[in-house]
């Protein structure tokens, strides 16, 4: 029986406690305000950390992958022996580096097949649920079969839609057009945005305010789900009384079988802003 590590990078948004009880190791990305102030994203840096840091000194900091040398070193430390097994899951590579880092990692293995490197094209916990679903297979002790199999379902199967404050992060850091960003700033117009097929951010509609935004979104989740099982979470970007009324909105209307609601760390944070809140469901 092989034994099945998960590793994932930090963009995941995966609670402390779940990251604990699941064992998941979390390789974190980098924020970057100057070049000598450089943080650890979920390490040397929170969420909350990172938000009042934003807001005191007023810029929207860059952000890097890990290094190749980062994930070989993860993994070696990983593989106890011939039967370990390692799948890693990481953020869209769309949006960063970080899955080709891991992927020249692999390459760098002795036993490079037993790492498999997976390009979730989704970002935040949208990235999160899909990992927290794979670990508790694992630490049932499911088969790797059995792990890919439904990973490769949920990848299938997970949406995400969220909405900003505003769309100056996203546009400065290049992750969608300016017209867009324009659009989003005139008469109070709340886009909702989602990821493509691909991974990458596009606007999907667009409301006027915000709880026309919130009620399409519910609307879009029914058409899609209906009355299945599903796994939701909510991960959002200081706004955390929204994102608790829309878990609780989604309890009373979904058939939900697990809910999370987890803060945006500080990587998703720097292309997103403060004020975002997104949505992520899949089907138990």
């Amino acid at each position: 029986m092989s034994k099945i590590k998960i590793v994932t990078d930090s963009t995941a948004d995966i609670p402390t406690s779940l990251i604990d009880q699941l064992g998941i190791t979390v390789v974190p990305l980098n924020v970057i305000f100057s070049d000598d102030e450089v943080y650890e994203d979920g390490k040397t840096l929170l969420s909350d950390q990172f938000y009042k840091k934003v807001e005191e000194k007023k810029i929207i900091p860059s952000t890097s992958q890990p290094t190749p040398y980062q994930f070989e070193q993860v993994y070696r430390s990983l593989i106890d022996d011939e039967s370990t097994e390692i799948i890693s899951i990481h953020l869209s590579s769309k949006l960063s580096g970080t899955y080709q880092a891991a992927l020249i990692a692999k390459q760098s293995m002795d036993n490079e097949e037993a790492v498999h490197v997976i390009d979730s094209k989704r970002a935040s916990y949208a990235i999160g649920i899909i990992v927290v679903e794979i670990a508790k297979l694992a630490k049932e002790g499911k088969s790797l079969t059995e792990c890919l199999t439904r990973l490769n379902e949920l990848l299938e199967e997970t949406t995400v839609l969220f909405m900003v404050d505003t769309l100056d992060y996203l546009q400065k850091n290049g992750r969608i057009g300016k017209a867009s960003a324009v659009f989003g700033s005139m008469l109070k117009i709340k886009p909702i945005l989602s990821l493509t097929k691909e991974g990458e951010v596009f606007p999907y509609e667009k409301q006027r305010g915000q709880k026309k935004a919130l009620n399409r979104i519910i609307e879009l989740l029914k058409e899609q789900y209906g009355s299945e099982a599903v796994h939701v979470g909510i991960s959002h970007a200081i706004n955390e009384t929204l994102a608790v009324e829309m878990i609780q909105r989604i309890k009373d209307e979904f058939n939900v079988k697990s809910d999370v609601v987890t803060s945006i760390g500080a990587v998703i944070g720097a292309h997103v802003g403060p004020g975002t809140v997104s949505i992520a469901m899949t089907k138990a």
